[in-house]
């Protein structure tokens, strides 16, 4: 049963990287793609150490939220705005992917690859953090809301509480939750205030 619910998680996912590819066509957003290619690279190293530890349908939202920048890095090559921009983020983010892959071979544990592919993902999250908070029109908020199921899914299927089944998840919960504010920050600071004096 639970298998079902994650695959469900799975094709919401990829239906949010669907509107945002769309988007991104239209010229509606402005991908980094180091960032996205960064974005494909972490999650699908944190997985394969996940599931090489053992994990099963947990991995599931943390493959495809590597599955899913992929595609946006394929098809930001039909979107005239999409760009790459090498800045230190970039070159940070790549040694950690390098790292977490280096420590995975020479130590073969699992927790160290999805350590560093977290801090990876996470050094390739501060562009596009701080081009949501200056700049929230040129981001697409409806996939990180959509991811969001996906995420929670990976939760219903984790087995036993270690590290290896969950970090990633919660990474994953924490980098999307700071993204969709920096989007919509003013739309829900609006209707706070709305609220407070109605």
């Amino acid at each position: 049963m639970i298998q079902y619910i994650v695959l469900l998680g799975a094709m919401a996912q990829l239906f949010g990287v669907a509107f945002y590819i769309k988007d991104m066509i239209l010229g509606k957003t402005k991908p980094n793609r180091v960032t996205w290619l960064m974005w494909a690279i972490a999650p699908l190293i944190g997985a394969a150490a996940a599931f090489s530890n053992g994990v099963t349908w947990a991995v599931v939202p943390v493959f495809m939220a590597g599955f899913g920048p992929l595609l946006v890095l394929i098809f930001s090559f039909f979107s005239p705005k999409s760009y790459w921009k090498l800045e230190i983020f970039d070159y940070l983010c790549g040694f950690f992917s390098f790292f977490a892959l280096a420590l995975w071979v020479i130590t073969k544990d699992p927790v160290i690859a999805i350590v560093f592919a977290i801090l990876s993902d996470g050094v390739a999250a501060v562009p596009t953090l701080i081009k949501s908070w200056n700049h929230p029109e040129t981001e697409s908020g409806i996939l990180y809301l959509i991811s969001f199921l996906g995420i929670f899914t990976g939760f219903l299927a984790v087995k036993s509480w270690v590290f290896s089944e969950y970090g990633f998840l919660v990474y994953l919960v924490i980098v999307n939750t700071l993204i969709v504010f920096a989007i919509f920050r003013f739309k829900i600071l609006e209707k706070l205030n709305f609220k407070q004096f109605s």
